[in-house]
């Protein structure tokens, strides 16, 4: 299944707001179609004392690097996962790229070997705090700015490097919004999963959703399954639904650790209880808004709140509006 919509270039934000609570914040029930149109940090008003907000603590690796060919001609590498101490698997941009050639990175050298995928071997040990040296920000194709402050394009709890792309939902979130929550009863419980090429790939017959790592720990598990037995979860993102669902049983999460191919579409049952989402404004196309459309239940609905934001003129993706989604 694949979901389009016509979305104006205008509307595409470009840019973070400079007080990121400040965003603008549609308010959806699934089950009547009623929508409110308030401002992020008044969330406040939708959650209650018990309730659990569940994050994806995933930290952006500076991941993309630029290159030159022995010729001169510039290469643009995303690193996409680590395969050894010098391996990387990679996507390449750049002309005529031949299996063992090499590239330099400033004083890197790699070489770039292709077989059914692509990758760089490098000269040398490469881990996460080489990529913060040699590294940028890789900011989707779709934001036309490159001078991003990379800690605008975090969320506000990052801890573990490991992502290509920032789970969005959460950053909308400010330091003093989640004690405000906290102050108010509202328990957060972190857990893991490192977002990588699915979230960047349109949907198309040959789509296959790359497994992605996640981690669930023990203490996690403990504060979601008292939030499902006595109060609401609320899931910040689609990478928090789709970690959830994946570790789900019996109506309980469980603490583990792993990779996840989960591919969520309207039909899909979900294992989980939630009080509601909160999601970002996505891409036509996307397997994001066909997860979010099953989790409101009918593609009908999600259509209907994206033409009514589209009106609105709300900000879309990455640097984008939210939508809560309440069950």
């Amino acid at each position: 299944m694949i979901i389009e919509y016509e979305l104006p270039r205008e509307l595409i934000a470009q840019e973070p707001i400079e007080e990121r609570s400040r965003s603008r914040l549609m308010v959806l029930w699934s089950k009547d179609d009623k929508i409110e149109h308030r401002y992020f940090y008044e969330i406040t008003d939708y959650l209650e004392k018990g309730d659990v907000l569940v994050v994806n603590n995933s930290k952006v690796v500076k991941a993309k690097l630029i290159g030159r060919k022995p010729t001169g001609g510039k290469v643009e590498a995303l690193l996409v996962k680590r395969v050894d101490d010098k391996t990387w698997k990679v996507l390449l941009k750049g002309k005529k790229l031949r299996d063992g050639m090499e590239i330099y990175f400033k004083d890197l050298k790699a070489k770039v070997i292709k077989n059914d995928e692509t990758y760089l071997k490098f000269d040398r040990e490469i881990n996460f705090d080489d990529l913060e040296i040699y590294g940028e920000t890789p900011l989707p194709p779709y934001i036309k700015n490159p001078k991003i402050d990379h800690e605008r394009y975090q969320t506000v709890y990052a801890e573990k490097l490991g992502s290509i792309a920032a789970p969005t939902a959460g950053m909308h979130f400010t330091k003093d919004l989640l004690r405000e929550l906290e102050k108010k009863g509202v328990r957060i419980a972190k857990i893991t999963l490192h977002v990588g090429t699915a979230t960047f790939k349109p949907l198309d017959k040959n789509y296959k959703p790359e497994p992605e790592a996640y981690e669930v720990s023990k203490e996690a598990a403990e504060i979601i399954n008292e939030g499902l037995e006595k109060a609401r979860v609320f899931a910040v993102g689609t990478t928090v639904v789709k970690t959830l669902e994946t570790v789900a049983e019996d109506g309980r999460v469980l603490s583990k650790s792993g990779f996840s191919d989960l591919f969520i579409e309207p039909g899909y049952e979900f294992k989980l209880k939630y009080g509601g989402m909160i999601t970002n404004f996505h891409l036509p196309k996307s397997s994001n808004i066909l997860l979010v459309a099953a989790f409101v239940g009918s593609v009908d609905k999600i259509l209907r709140a994206y033409k009514i934001a589209i009106e609105k003129r709300y900000r879309f993706y990455s640097f984008g509006d939210a939508m809560l989604i309440l069950k």
